[in-house]
């Protein structure tokens, strides 16, 4: 797929480092519904600038600088699964600001050159945040707002107000009003919950829990309790696989799920007549087992948790 923008009167004066950022980003923030969806590896070779393929991350490396650029595009951060350490502790410091390590210990490698030319320059970047194996969440534009040697680390801001190269699509990220500190914890939050899809999308086979229906794009990782419980955190036990209508029918008690994983629907809409969706998208689920379950037994969603969703359901209808 190529994102062609158009060179109007105000891009002419674009470099074509300037230019390739914003393009990128442009095509970045389409292919990933404004950032919010991974994307595999294998499909950032689609992008194309000028008419050419152009590589937007480098597969083994952490830092990516282009040939044609003075300073680096992108950089990526290894897949932790839980319980694992990454080889480089990229985390936030006591600010509320991400970090993001040097590549080996010498501060001279021609990869942390490039990221500290980025810094120097003020140039966005594009953060492969690995959600899981193969899989990145990209987080852009972000900027290297200082470097801390000693720790052999950059400084990583997520601050849109430093967004000043013309065209970039800011409104993917945070509004301009919020404190840094903040954004910086929503986007911590964001790739969690970037984590927490991928994780339930694989325990699923990344089909619907009560219909089956298998298309990605029309699927949502649900919390079985929400993130304001106090067992409502982000993990596959207190996850669902569910289809758009299904997630938003859970959310809103039309749908509930019991622990035995019997399926739900309210009294009152049982005896609606309102066209084929409520029909078949809904009432003939009543009574049914879900339909896709995940086959691990660690990934099979919490009883007491879908016994606090039922109640919640039960008390709503």
């Amino acid at each position: 797929m190529n994102v062609q923008m158009g060179m109007d009167e105000n891009q002419r004066g674009e470099s074509f480092d300037a230019r390739l950022r914003r393009e990128a980003m442009a095509w970045l923030a389409m292919r990933t519904n404004d950032g919010a969806d991974e994307l595999h590896w294998n499909d950032f070779e689609d992008f194309t600038f000028d008419g050419e393929a152009f590589k937007l991350r480098d597969r083994y490396k952490g830092i990516w600088k282009p040939r044609q650029l003075d300073a680096a595009l992108s950089f990526s951060t290894t897949f932790r699964a839980p319980g694992q350490s990454r080889p480089y502790d990229d985390d936030t410091g006591s600010d509320g600001l991400f970090r993001y390590k040097w590549q080996g210990d010498d501060p001279d490698h021609a990869d942390n050159r490039a990221l500290r030319q980025a810094q120097k320059l003020g140039l966005p970047l594009i953060w492969f945040f690995a959600v899981r194996t193969g899989w990145y969440l990209p987080v852009f534009p972000v900027f290297l707002l200082d470097e801390e040697p000693h720790l052999k680390q950059f400084v990583v801001d997520l601050d849109p107000l430093r967004a000043n190269v013309g065209n970039l699509p800011l409104e993917i990220n945070f509004p301009l009003h919020f404190e840094r500190r903040y954004r910086n914890q929503q986007v911590k939050r964001r790739l969690h919950q970037g984590l927490f899809r991928a994780d339930v999308m694989r325990a699923y086979a990344t089909k619907c829990a009560v219909c089956s229906l298998g298309h990605r794009q029309l699927l949502d990782a649900a919390h079985i309790v929400p993130d304001s419980h106090e067992d409502g955190v982000a993990t596959v036990a207190n996850g669902l696989a569910l289809c758009k209508i299904h997630h938003a029918a859970f959310d809103v008690n039309i749908l509930g799920i019991r622990p035995d994983h019997v399926v739900q629907i309210r009294a009152d809409l049982l005896g609606e007549m309102d066209g084929p969706m409520l029909q078949f998208g809904l009432k003939e689920h009543h009574n049914t087992r879900l339909m896709n379950v995940p086959s691990r037994r660690a990934d099979l969603p919490s009883r007491d948790l879908l016994e606090i969703a039922y109640q919640r359901f039960r008390s709503a209808g």
